[in-house]
Formats: structure tokens, C-alpha cells, sequence
């Protein structure tokens, strides 16, 4: 049930006929609602075209039936049929989803369609005086009647679906982007990012459109790992992973396809008993181990960063410190034999040859842009140092002594939009310490710490990282990745470094009719298991013949 507080329309209607002096002059009228009384018996269709309206009275009147077209209102919220002489419902009245009070009162309804319990959003069902089933009026008769009601309806309606299948969603298309570099040696491999829906944030309260038994999480996870082995991605990062889920179901499933995986919780789990730390979720890399080899894990806890370099900012002690996101990161090597095959040459005396692979959920809330940039650019800081590490540690060097590269994926549900200042800042390389988005708050002693050019440095009031990343899915290729009631847009993302790495080709969205003609108002859905669609991309490494960087960050010249 919506939490927003509904104010239902003044009963007291008044009513002002305009003047012909009014008219004449061009006043214009607007109306929302609307009044049809005097025992009518039947309704005209020229109805259906006021599709303006909020409100509809249709009490007192004489209708038998109400046309499956009433449902092309789709902006009412408040419906009144009561006393007339309506037998049964349409089906399509459970499409009306904006609804919040429908009033059915003193007909002669004996069944309800299954369908209405699609009506997420209503707060008043009216039913006395109708001649219903015992069983829908003991439900409707007890405390929190309607919601229990409703939920019922939905779970019946399920039901239904499940013995007469709806129509499966069809295959996403495949996009191909670019043909491989023919001219040198190259790698190929896929990645896949994906939140699965945490099971303790599927609830009806809000995912109200979606039944019960398609929230709960022994039909859900069969469904995602469904998704999960058809893609069959060399790299897979997943966001909203149950601690619990990751050890019991994830990690023992995909090990037996050939992967292994590191795992981190939220912060809040270190200071939870071992009962409640089962519970909370956190990001997951998991990678075939016929093609890669883990070298370091590392997990980036923001709200320690935020603590250790907090530089007396308030803003950073009260709104990034008391966050808990985390990122993941695995340094991962690249077997020869997977790069052998995939190139079609003999890599006899190349070195080791490295990949970072990067995964992160950042603050959810819309109104608190700035933690989210912050965030990102925690993560960047931190990623450069685990390269620069590694860098050293490993020795890294080529026949010509200059340093090798290692290339960086970035996979992220950045609960931020393409026009965002964190996607800015990734795809452009910078962003200024003045962005709307840092809400005006005193960040900018504390973001230099994080500056990857340099840490007691801005670039003319910027906060700059030297990474030379692109999306994947550029140019809107898909329309969103996260598809709810409230909010549908792109807010997951697969980032690669240049210029060492290159996309060939991407999965493409769901066909949006599908979800029009299924009169999918949300997900997730009994045939989309998570609120959020996966990204899969194929990318291809170039292996080392050019001059080197790293990950994009060009090396100083030796003196």
C-alpha cells in the first residue's frame, strides 16, 4: 500500500457555469472530475476519451455492466459505481492502477475478478450491500480488510497465470557493436551486473503490484540463476546478495559451473550477531576459473573512508560516514591458454597478464546526490591504489621495461541516472568541487584525498581521476535498468577502461510492448524476478604491443 496520504474528493461539488462574456474572451476551463446521474442505464463511449479525468461519480444510476473501455481512464483515482445494478465487473478494471478508492456499494456483484487485486494503490474498496462469496466478505470484514482482500485477489490471479501460462517474455536481442581487432593479439570475454533484489527488500509494501509468491525468494532465485547461466558471462558481479544466499545458493550453484567468487557484506554486518549478519547483503564477483585466476580481493568500505578523511567536513562525518555501501575488487589474472585460444597465437615468453575487476551498490536515496559522488569517487581512489599496489608488488614489466597495464572493469548499480554528476564523473574524467549535486555542502577539503591526480591537488577546482573509462551501454542503448511503479531509468552500469579494453557487443532491453500489452506496471513480475534487467556485454582486451599504461593512466616517462 502507497504510504502518501490520499485526500479523496470534496463530496460537496460546486459547480460554476461559465459566462458567455467567459467564453467569448478565451477563458478556458478545467475540470477533472465528473458527475453522470439520473438513472442512467448505459454509458456513451464518447466516455472513454476524457482521459483528463481524476475522478468519475457514477452513483445512482440504473447500469447493469460497466465496458472493459472504462479502463482507458487510466488517470482516475477516484471511481464511485455504488448503487447501481451492476452483475460483474471487467477484467481490465484491475488495469486502472492509479486508483486509490473505488467504490462498489449496493449492487448486485456476487464474484470480484481476480484482477483487481492488481489495484496496488487503492486505499478504499467499498463492497456492503452485494450479495459476495462468504469468503470474500470474511476477508473484507476483518482488520485491514481491503489489503488483505486485494492481496488474495493477486494471489489468486497468480494462480490462475500459473495454470494458463501467460506469454513468456520474449529473448533480448543481441546489439553488435564493433567486429574484434583483427591486427593484434587480443582476449575476448563477457561480463554480466545484476542486482538480484535483496530478499528482505521484497516485500508487498513495495512491490505492491507483484503476488506474493512471485516476491518470495524460493520462486525468485530459480528464476535469477535462470538468467544468471544463460548468459554464461566469463566475469559475473551481482549487487544485493544475501550473505546467507551467497553461501548456501550462489557460490556452491556457480561453482559447479566452473566459478569461484569473493564476497562482501555491508558494513553493518561486523558489528551484528552472527543470526542477523546472515541477512545482509552486499556485492559478489564470481569468475570462471578456466579463464581467470584470482590474484587479490579487496572490499572498499565507504564509511571508514569517509571517517579517516573526514578533514573536520560535516558533511562527510553525518551524510557519507553513516552509509554503509561497499564496493568489491578482484585483481584477476588472465590464463595464457584462455588468451592463446581467443587470440589464435603462441604467447610464449609474454608476461603475466592482469585484469582489476570492480563491483559496487552505492546509497540508494535520491536526495543525497552528493554521498553517491562521493562514494564513486572513494571507489576510483581506492581501485588506483590497488593498482598502483599491484603495480609494484608484482613487479610488473615488458620486454621494453616500461610498466604493463592492467585494464579495469567497472560494474555498479550507481543508483544514479546518465545525466548524473557520478556518471559525468566517470565517463568524462572530472568533475568540479562546485556540481549541483554536492548540494552545496562543504566537501572540498575532504574530496582532495580522493583526487587520483594527485592527492593535495585539484585541477582547476576539479576532482579528477586519470582512468579512461566508457560505458558499455552508451547512447541509451538501454531505456532502463531499473523498471518499478514509481521509477522507471538507467542507474546499473558496465564501465571499461580504454584503451586497452573495447566492447563488441551488448544485450539489448526487453521489448517494450511485451511489458505493455502484459500490462507490466513494475517489476519484479511472476516472469522478471528482480526489479532490475542485467547488463551483459562482450569485451575484448588487446594484449600488450602498444606503449604501456595502466588502466588507462599513461605512466611517467622514465628519466
Amino acid at each position: 500500500m502507497p504510504n502518501e496520504k490520499y485526500e479523496p474528493p470534496d463530496p460537496r461539488r460546486i459547480f460554476t457555469i461559465m459566462t458567455t462574456e467567459e467564453a467569448a474572451t478565451g477563458k478556458k476551463s478545467y475540470w477533472a472530475e465528473l458527475e453522470i446521474s439520473g438513472k442512467v442505464r448505459s454509458l456513451s463511449t464518447a466516455l472513454w476519451s476524457l482521459t483528463h479525468l481524476t475522478a468519475l461519480h457514477l452513483s445512482d444510476n440504473s447500469l447493469s455492466r460497466i465496458p472493459p473501455d472504462i479502463a482507458k481512464l487510466h488517470n482516475l483515482v477516484y471511481l464511485d459505481l455504488s448503487s447501481n445494478k451492476i452483475r460483474s465487473l471487467p477484467a481490465e478494471l484491475g488495469n486502472m492502477v492509479s486508483l486509490r478508492e473505488l467504490l462498489l456499494n449496493n449492487n448486485q456483484l456476487r464474484v470480484l475478478p481476480f484482477e483487481l487485486g492488481k489495484l496496488f494503490q487503492l486505499q478504499t474498496l467499498g463492497l456492503k450491500g452485494n450479495p459476495l462469496a462468504q469468503e470474500i466478505l470474511s476477508l473484507y470484514q476483518e482488520p485491514d480488510g481491503t489489503r488483505r482482500l486485494l492481496s488474495y485477489l493477486l494471489d489468486n490471479l497468480a494462480g490462475a497465470i500459473k495454470r494458463i501460462p501467460t506469454e513468456q517474455p520474449p529473448a533480448r536481442s543481441w546489439i553488435s557493436l564493433q567486429e574484434p581487432d583483427r591486427t593484434r593479439a587480443s582476449a575476448l570475454f563477457s561480463v554480466m551486473c545484476y542486482n538480484v533484489l535483496c530478499d528482505k527488500y521484497a516485500t508487498r509494501q513495495l512491490y505492491g503490484y507483484c503476488p506474493t509468491w512471485a516476491l518470495n525468494w524460493e520462486y525468485r532465485k530459480k528464476s535469477i540463476m535462470q538468467e544468471i547461466l544463460g548468459c554464461n558471462a566469463d566475469i559475473i558481479s551481482l549487487q544485493e546478495v544475501e550473505t546467507e544466499q551467497y553461501y548456501s545458493f550462489f557460490l556452491p550453484e556457480l561453482k559447479e559451473q566452473g566459478y569461484d567468487g569473493f564476497f562482501s557484506p555491508k558494513s553493518r554486518a561486523r558489528t551484528m550477531s552472527e543470526s542477523d549478519r546472515k541477512h545482509v547483503d552486499g556485492c559478489a564477483v564470481f569468475f570462471k576459473t578456466e579463464k581467470f585466476s584470482a590474484v587479490q580481493e579487496h572490499t572498499v568500505e565507504f564509511n571508514q573512508l569517509a571517517m579517516a578523511n573526514s578533514e573536520g567536513s560535516e558533511a562527510m562525518l553525518n551524510r557519507v560516514m553513516t552509509k554503509d555501501n561497499i564496493g568489491v575488487a578482484v585483481l584477476l589474472e588472465v590464463r595464457k591458454e584462455m588468451m592463446e585460444l581467443s587470440s589464435g597465437k603462441s604467447l610464449h615468453g609474454m608476461e603475466k597478464q592482469l585484469l582489476l575487476v570492480a563491483n559496487a551498490h552505492m546509497h540508494w536515496d535520491p536526495e543525497f546526490s552528493d554521498v553517491k559522488l562521493v562514494q564513486t569517487m572513494m571507489l576510483l581512489s581506492e581501485v588506483k591504489n590497488i593498482v598502483d599496489k599491484a603495480t609494484r608488488s608484482l613487479k610488473l614489466s615488458s620486454v621494453s621495461g616500461e610498466t604493463n597495464a592492467i585494464p579495469l572493469v567497472l560494474c555498479a548499480d550507481l543508483n544514479s541516472l546518465p545525466d548524473s554528476g557520478v556518471v559525468e564523473y566517470l565517463s568524462t574524467g572530472g568533475v568540479d568541487c562546485t556540481h549541483k549535486d554536492f548540494k552545496e555542502l562543504r566537501y572540498s577539503d575532504s574530496l582532495t584525498k580522493f583526487n587520483c591526480n594527485g592527492k593535495n591537488s585539484t585541477t582547476n577546482g576539479k576532482i579528477t581521476h586519470g582512468f579512461k573509462l566508457k560505458s558499455a551501454y552508451e547512447n541509451s542503448l538501454m531505456p532502463y535498468t531499473n523498471y518499478t511503479f514509481d521509477f522507471k531509468g538507467v542507474i546499473d552500469y558496465i564501465f571499461y577502461s580504454k584503451p586497452h579494453l573495447n566492447v563488441l557487443g551488448i544485450l539489448g532491453p526487453l521489448e517494450h510492448h511485451w511489458l505493455v500489452e502484459n500490462n507490466v506496471s513494475g517489476c519484479p513480475h511472476p516472469h522478471i524476478p528482480s526489479d532490475h534487467f542485467s547488463l551483459f556485454a562482450q569485451l575484448e582486451l588487446l594484449l600488450p604491443s602498444a606503449p604501456p599504461q595502466v588502466n588507462g593512466l599513461h605512466l611517467p616517462a622514465r628519466r
